[in-house]
C-alpha cells in the first residue's frame, strides 16, 4: 500500500526513491512488525487470559513444565497480524510471491488456530483429530502445487515450473513430473508445518529459530531478485522473487516482538496458530525460490525435531512388535521427544536447551549462506 503511495512520487521528489528498493522496504516491514508486536502483544495476552486460553501440559513431560500450566496460548495471533499487516503496507500487492505466501501463512495459521480452540476453549484433549488437521496441510500443499504448475510464479525461460534447485551445485535442477511435483510440494508444506510445531516445546526456541531462519531466507529472497548478484553467484535469477525479503523481514520482527513476550519465563506461548503459520510460510518461501534442499538446511533444528519423533516412535513400534512392551518401554533412543526435551531428561536447563539450539539453528544459516559461494 505505501509502494503505492510514495513510490510514485520519487519522480517529483528525490527521497521517496526509496520505496523503489527492496532493502529500504524490508528494513520497514521489519521496524513497522516489531511496533505492531509490540503494540498488539499485551491486548492479546489479555484477552487470551479473560477467556481462559490456557496452555494444556503433557503430564509425562519434564516436572518443570508443570508450572506453565494455564500460560496463555494462541499467541501465534501476534506473529501473524504482525507479519501479514507490514506486508501488504510495504510489498507491491500485484506480485504472486508475496499473495500466495501471506495465503500460506493465513491458511496454515487457521489450521492451527482451529486446533487451540478446540483443545484449549472446546476442551477437547486431542485438539483437532490428527487426521483432519494433515487433511488440511494436504488440501494446501495440493493446492499450491497444482497451481505452481498451472500458473508458475517463475519466469518462462528460468527453472522449470515443477522443479527445484540443488545446492552446491551451480545450474543443478531436478525436473519432476507433474503428479511428482504436487506430491513433493505436498510432503514440503505438511512436513516443515509439523516440524516447527514440535519445535515450539519451550519458552523461546521456536521463535528464536524462526527470526534466524527468516533473515536467512530474506537473504536469498533478495539474490534471487537481483539479476547482478545471481549472474556473479552463478544462480538463477527469479524476477519479483526479491520481494518475499519484505515478507520474510516483517515473519523477522514479528517474531522478535513475539519474543519479548515468549521468551522464559514466557507470558505467552505461540501455539499451532504460530507454528503451523511460521512451518507453512517458510515452506512456501522455499518452494516459490526453488529451493526446498535448502529449508533442510536452514531449518535444520526444526528437522532434526522431526526426525527425533520419528525414530523414537518408529522404534518404540518395532520393539513392541518384535520384543514386546516392556522390552520397547526400556529401550528408548532418547529419554523424551522431541529432541529438546531429552536434553532437558539428561539435566540441562531450559533456557541452556534454548539458547544451545539458537546456536545450532546460526550454524544452519551459516552453512545455508555459504552455498552460495561453495558451489
Amino acid at each position: 500500500m505505501l509502494y503505492y503511495l510514495f513510490a510514485p512520487l520519487g519522480k517529483k521528489y528525490l527521497i521517496f526513491n526509496l520505496f523503489t528498493y527492496i532493502s529500504f522496504r524490508a528494513a520497514g516491514a521489519m521496524v513497522t512488525a516489531l511496533l505492531i508486536a509490540f503494540a498488539l502483544g499485551p491486548w492479546i495476552i489479555r484477552k487470551l487470559r479473560e477467556h481462559k486460553v490456557g496452555q494444556v501440559i503433557r503430564a509425562e513431560g519434564p516436572a518443570s513444565h508443570q508450572a506453565k500450566r494455564g500460560t496463555p496460548t494462541m499467541g501465534g495471533l501476534i506473529i501473524i497480524a504482525a507479519t501479514v499487516i507490514p506486508t501488504l503496507l510495504w510489498a507491491p500487492l500485484n506480485n504472486r510471491f508475496v499473495i500466495v505466501t501471506v495465503v500460506s501463512m493465513l491458511w496454515t495459521g487457521a489450521i492451527g488456530f482451529f486446533d487451540d480452540y478446540l483443545k484449549v476453549v472446546e476442551g477437547r484433549s486431542r485438539g483437532l483429530v490428527a487426521k483432519w488437521k494433515l487433511a488440511g496441510q494436504v488440501l494446501f500443499g495440493v493446492t499450491l502445487g497444482l497451481m505452481l504448475l498451472k500458473w508458475p510464479v517463475v519466469a518462462a525461460g528460468t527453472v522449470p515450473a515443477a522443479a527445484t534447485t540443488v545446492p552446491f551445485f551451480k545450474y543443478l535442477v531436478v525436473v519432476f513430473v507433474p503428479a511428482v511435483y504436487v506430491l513433493f510440494v505436498t510432503g514440503v508444506v505438511t512436513g516443515f508445518s509439523n516440524a516447527v510445531n514440535l519445535t515450539d516445546g519451550l519458552d523461546g526456541l521456536a521463535t528464536g529459530l524462526s527470526i534466524i531462519a527468516a533473515a536467512a531466507f530474506a537473504s536469498f529472497a533478495y539474490l534471487l531478485g537481483r539479476v547482478d548478484a545471481t549472474s556473479y553467484l552463478n544462480l538463477f535469477y527469479l524476477p519479483g522473487s526479491g520481494e518475499l525479503a519484505v515478507f520474510c523481514a516483517a515473519l523477522m520482527g514479528a517474531c522478535l516482538g513475539f519474543l519479548w513476550f515468549n521468551s522464559f519465563p514466557a507470558q505467552v506461548f505461540m501455539g499451532d496458530t504460530g507454528s503451523l503459520a511460521i512451518g507453512g510460510s517458510f515452506a512456501t518461501v522455499a518452494i516459490l525460490l526453488k529451493s526446498e534442499f535448502l529449508l533442510v538446511i536452514i531449518g535444520g533444528v526444526f528437522v532434526a525435531e522431526a526426525a527425533s519423533v520419528m525414530v523414537q516412535i518408529g522404534t518404540y513400534k518395532y520393539n513392541r512388535r518384535t520384543r514386546g512392551r516392556e522390552y520397547a518401554d526400556s529401550h528408548r533412543v532418547f529419554r523424551m521427544a522431541p529432541l529438546h526435551h531429552h536434553f532437558e531428561k539428561l539435566g540441562w536447563a531450559e533456557s541452556t536447551v534454548v539458547v544451545r539450539f539458537w546456536i545450532l539453528g546460526i550454524f544452519c544459516a551459516l552453512v545455508a549462506l555459504a552455498t552460495l559461494k561453495l558451489r
